[in-house]
């Protein structure tokens, strides 16, 4: 079946109010009734998870059942409705724009050539401040987090992407949670292949409770026993915006802080949003930076294992006195070594993980410091191992996503294991198992691999570096969407107006 192609003025494409009604009527969170029903020819229409509901009830709903016969023309409302903010538009932009503000739309059904808006948005829904994200600090950018209520996460949604291109379809699913589901996407930009599988697999769950957002990710995903998360739990509200306006789909739960984003490919986990509010050569700097923290921290203890076990030669003249004179005294072979010390990490970071911030950070400064002393000290590790697993440490940290950064912890044993029994062939071969299980893996039926497996030439460029904005107009072809261009560069971008203005 060949893929139906948006032209790239899609996204700009003028509507008329009644296809402005049309397109929202698709979202779950837009409503539309008559107030009073002996009135019908009078309606109203409002994204419930913009507006402030107790506005709507008291100062609207209840003064247009009471006087609703005062009403001859839009021009009524301001006499009778007690708000102040009350304006008549006859432009569909304009009514857009106003739904996505959190205004309610007041019309006639047989004369659509003029709206009123009641403006009663509640701009302070979900801008509480303990909704600033935990996991995904923002050294730049926006700080806002999603929170536990879902209108709130949708209004930061809407607030962030006021277009009603942006299309949510809810759900519910279990059988005695009853927990509350949507999916968005960015209609004319996300292929309907991916919406279409996330909604056939959630319609398809029978479960009796879903608590979270990363749980339906589990029950959703194509390869559930992989350590390698297939899609990305965010609750940050620009990088779920970001997602969108690349062609993927978003899902979050009710009751859930985090927006679970797929499809997604491996490159995409070493990627920040802070990587777009900075210059692209230190963007890139940094993301090449969190790939070789990535692969420094899987494999580096491993080779110490194997170099020290097996293959000694490699080790240059210099650096042999110092490695024998850190290990004359300990007792236990590398393999020993190193998984002692790789475990002692892991119980660090577990144990600062689950108690209360200061204190965690006081555990993992101080035990930190007094074990690794203790244990070089009592001769039950070298102090050259021990930088390397704390570099390996910190090399994990590199990585945005913290659930990419717990398969990275979990890839170090089976390489430290393979080293111990077969050396840097050990390692070798742990490297094609890892391999072909990348290239077993799916995201919503994507290849993971992609850009490097199938291989497209543009893509791996993009996985590597971030692009200028010159030279990144359009979206990556590996996510299949319907409109390509995203941004035009201005041709006279280098001319200087001011001055040749005269």
């Amino acid at each position: 079946m060949k893929r139906k192609v948006l032209p790239s003025h899609y996204e700009t494409k003028e509507r008329t109010i009644a296809e402005v009604f049309q397109q929202s009527k698709k979202s779950a969170d837009f409503t539309t009734f008559s107030p009073v029903l002996s009135y019908e020819l009078f309606e109203i229409g409002f994204f419930s998870t913009m507006v402030d509901m107790n506005t709507l009830q008291q100062s609207v709903l209840v003064t247009l059942k009471e006087k609703i016969t005062d009403v001859k023309q839009l021009s009524d409302l301001k006499n009778i409705i007690p708000i102040e903010n009350i304006q008549f538009i006859k432009s569909a932009q304009d009514l857009e724009k106003g739904l996505h503000l959190g205004a309610v739309a007041a019309y006639f059904k047989n004369q659509l050539d003029e709206i009123a808006l009641l403006n009663i948005g509640n701009s302070r829904l979900g801008q509480r401040e303990t909704n600033e994200t935990e996991n995904e600090f923002s050294v730049i950018g926006p700080k806002v987090g999603f929170i536990e209520d879902l209108n709130s996460n949708l209004h930061l949604l809407r607030d962030t992407l006021a277009t009603t291109d942006l299309i949510i379809e809810e759900f519910t699913i279990g059988t005695r949670s009853n927990t509350t589901v949507v999916v968005a996407y960015i209609e004319g930009v996300t292929n309907p292949q991916y919406i279409n599988t996330a909604k056939q697999r959630i319609l398809d769950l029978d479960v009796d409770s879903v608590f979270d957002s990363t749980e339906l990710e589990q029950m959703i995903s194509d390869h559930s026993r992989s350590p390698f998360p297939l899609f990305i739990s965010t609750e940050r509200v620009d990088r779920a915006s970001a997602a969108l306006l690349k062609g993927e789909i978003i899902m979050m739960c009710d009751k859930s802080p985090y927006a679970v984003i797929g499809p997604v490919t491996l490159m995409d986990f070493f990627s920040t949003p802070e990587d777009f509010y900075i210059p692209t050569v230190i963007a890139s700097f940094f993301k090449l930076i969190r790939i070789f923290g990535m692969l420094f921290s899987i494999f580096a203890t491993a080779f110490y294992v194997a170099i020290l076990t097996y293959h000694f030669e490699v080790i240059p003249k210099d650096l042999l006195g110092p490695l024998i004179f850190s290990r004359a005294n300990v007792p236990f072979p590398p393999f020993i070594e190193a998984l002692f010390l790789e475990v002692t990490i892991d119980l660090l970071r577990e144990a600062g993980a689950r108690l209360p911030t200061k204190i965690g950070q006081t555990l993992g400064i101080v035990g930190g410091i007094v074990i690794g002393q203790a244990t070089v000290q009592a001769a039950l590790t070298s102090n050259i191992l021990l930088i390397i697993v704390a570099l390996a440490a910190l090399s994990s940290f590199t990585t945005p996503i913290y659930k990419m950064s717990n398969a990275v912890r979990l890839l170090r044993y089976p390489f430290i294991i393979l080293a111990a029994i077969w050396g840097g062939l050990g390692i070798y071969v742990g490297i094609l198992f890892l391999i072909g299980h990348l290239l077993r893996l799916k995201s919503l039926g994507i290849p993971y691999l992609v850009p490097l497996y199938p291989y497209r030439k543009g893509g791996v460029i993009y996985s590597f570096f971030r692009p200028s904005y010159e030279g990144d107009g359009k979206r990556q072809s590996f996510y299949r969407p319907l409109s390509f261009i995203r941004f035009k560069p201005a041709a006279n971008q280098d001319s200087e107006d001011g001055l040749n203005s005269e």
